[in-house]
């Protein structure tokens, strides 16, 4: 954690072999500036200082690009967390409104259960698989509430809770 990043050691270090090839000719105090020498010394002394600095620079650009990544990020999560709130305190009201209405129907808590099951999408095999129940037992218990809540069925059920829930005519055209 307290390193370098690796870019900037291998930039430094690039920066570092300018620097030194400098010196180095310096140093030399070479006759002839159009030397072969010369003309190494200083070739790597260029190509090292421009990696240096290309090398520098993406990193650098990569590292605000990462910083912008990560602040969206924590905008979404925010914005997602927002949403989870709102869509819990929803839900809780709807899970309250339907268990009023199934006890205004009298349901017994078997019938409950079976009917909010139903409501999840549920199938007969699937509920009695789930409840340890059989099959046939899971389809008298749906027999009867659909009978005591007057509906004709798993679609009439999902229907009555759920109609409520769809978009306005004016919400869709405006969201799409």
């Amino acid at each position: 954690a307290g390193h370098p990043p690796f870019p900037l050691l291998v930039s430094g270090i690039l920066l570092l072999v300018a620097i030194g090839g400098a010196m180095d000719l310096v140093l030399d105090r070479p006759e002839r500036w159009l030397s072969a020498h010369v003309l190494v010394e200083v070739s790597l002394m260029a190509i090292s200082l421009t990696f240096s600095i290309v090398l520098w620079r993406a990193w650098w650009m990569a590292t605000r690009q990462l910083a912008r990544a990560t602040r969206a990020v924590a905008d979404r999560q925010a914005e997602r967390d927002a949403w989870k709130r709102s869509a819990e305190t929803a839900l809780a009201g709807f899970g309250a409104a339907v268990e009023r209405q199934f006890a205004a129907w009298a349901l017994t808590p078997v019938e409950r259960e079976i009917a909010l099951l139903l409501l999840k999408g549920h199938g007969h095999k699937q509920i009695a698989a789930q409840t340890g129940r059989g099959e046939r037992t899971v389809r008298q218990h749906a027999v009867s509430v659909y009978e005591k809540s007057g509906l004709g069925g798993r679609a009439e059920l999902a229907a009555f809770f759920l109609e409520g829930l769809i978009l306005s005519d004016r919400a869709r055209t405006t969201e799409g």
